[in-house]
C-alpha cells in the first residue's frame, strides 16, 4: 500500500478524536485515565479502571445500564479512537469498552499478540464485572477476537456482531492482506496514531516495537471457518461494498447459519447480513454509525423469530 494512502487512512481513523470529560476511577494506583472517553459527547463512564486479567492490567470503561454489550476495537485503535459516536448511541445499554493488550492504556507483556489469548482477556474481564453473558460486537481486528470469543466462551455470548472482520486470513481481498506485510512503523510518523500512543503514556522509543507487534496479527495465516460456522449464537455480520472483506467471506458464513433461503417462503434465519453500500473499511465506523447502530440495536432487541412476514 503506498504510503501517502496509509497516512490519510491513519488520519481519517481518528480525524474525529477531540477533547473528552473525566470518569470514575478504580485502583487509584494505576495510571490515570485520559481526562475524556468519549470526544465531544455528554456522557461519561459510569466506571473505569484497570483489571488484573491474564497478567496485563486492562483499561476498561463501562457506560449506562441495561442489557450489556461489549465493544471490542480494532487495530492500533483504543477506546476514543475506535468508539467515540458509537457510545452515545447506545443510551440504553450497559457499554462495556476496554482496550486490548499492547493498545490505548493497557500495556504489553510478554506474551504473543493472538486473537485467541485477547478473547480470553475479554471472557475474564466479564467476570471481573460480574457480567454472566453479553453481546459481543468487535470492529476489524476485534471482530476476530469476537468470533474467537463465541468460539472460545459460548456460555458468555448472547449474540455476536462483527463489522468488517474475518475468521480466516484469505477473507481480505488479496491486495489488502498483501499490503499488511509493507506496513512500517515510519509510515505512523506524526499521524494521530502514533500521537495518541504517546498522550496515553505509553514510551515513546517503544512505539516501532507496539506497530510491529500490532501487525504480527495479520502476518499469521489463520482459519477458523469450521469452528465459525457452528457457532450456536445468532451472528450479524456487516461489511462495505468498498471493503476490505471479500464478499463471499460474508456471504459463506451467513449460508451457513441459515442464509440462502427465500425468507418469505422459508422465514427468516435468525443470523443476519448486511453489505453497506459507499462504504469502506474505515468508513464503516468514520462514516455509517447513524447506519449501523439502528441495524445492530435492532438485531440484538429482536426475538428473532423466524416466520415469514405476511402482507
Amino acid at each position: 500500500m503506498n504510503k501517502h494512502i496509509l497516512i490519510i487512512l491513519l488520519l481519517a481513523v481518528t480525524a474525529f478524536n477531540s477533547g473528552c470529560g473525566q470518569g470514575s476511577k478504580e485502583n487509584q494506583d494505576k495510571p490515570a485515565a485520559p481526562k475524556d472517553s468519549v470526544a465531544g459527547q455528554p456522557v461519561k463512564p459510569s466506571k473505569s479502571g484497570y483489571a488484573d486479567i491474564n497478567g496485563l492490567k486492562m483499561y476498561y470503561e463501562v457506560y449506562g445500564k441495561g442489557k450489556p454489550v461489549v465493544l471490542l476495537h480494532g487495530s492500533f485503535m483504543n477506546i476514543l479512537s475506535n468508539w467515540s459516536q458509537i457510545i452515545p448511541m447506545l443510551a440504553d445499554r450497559q457499554v462495556i469498552v476496554a482496550e486490548m493488550q499492547a493498545h490505548g492504556r493497557t500495556r504489553d507483556i510478554a506474551r504473543p499478540l493472538s486473537f485467541e489469548a485477547m478473547a480470553d482477556d475479554v471472557s475474564e474481564l466479564l467476570k471481573h464485572l460480574q457480567v454472566d453473558s453479553a453481546d459481543i460486537l468487535g470492529y476489524s481486528m476485534g471482530g476476530g477476537v469476537a468470533f474467537q470469543f463465541a468460539v472460545r466462551h459460548p456460555d458468555q455470548l448472547r449474540r455476536l456482531v462483527v463489522l468488517s472482520g474475518t475468521y480466516a486470513h484469505n477473507g481480505w481481498w488479496p491486495d489488502a492482506e498483501a499490503s499488511f506485510s509493507t506496513f512500517t512503523a515510519d509510515m505512523f510518523k506524526g499521524t494521530p496514531i502514533q500521537t495518541q500512543y504517546d498522550s496515553l503514556g505509553n514510551d515513546p522509543a517503544k512505539f516501532p516495537d507496539f506497530v510491529k507487534k500490532v501487525l504480527s496479527i495479520d502476518l499469521k495465516p489463520y482459519d477458523w471457518s469450521k469452528d465459525v460456522k457452528n457457532i450456536k449464537a445468532p451472528i450479524f455480520m456487516a461489511i462495505g461494498d468498498a471493503d476490505g472483506v471479500q464478499y463471499e467471506h460474508a456471504l459463506a458464513l451467513f449460508r451457513a447459519k441459515g442464509g440462502g433461503k427465500m425468507g418469505d417462503m422459508h422465514g427468516l434465519p435468525k443470523s443476519r447480513l448486511a453489505i453497506l453500500p459507499g462504504t469502506t473499511h474505515i468508513g464503516m465506523i468514520m462514516q455509517r454509525a447513524n447506519w449501523l447502530v439502528p441495524m445492530v440495536t435492532d438485531f440484538l432487541d429482536s426475538d428473532l423469530k423466524a416466520a415469514p412476514p405476511t402482507f
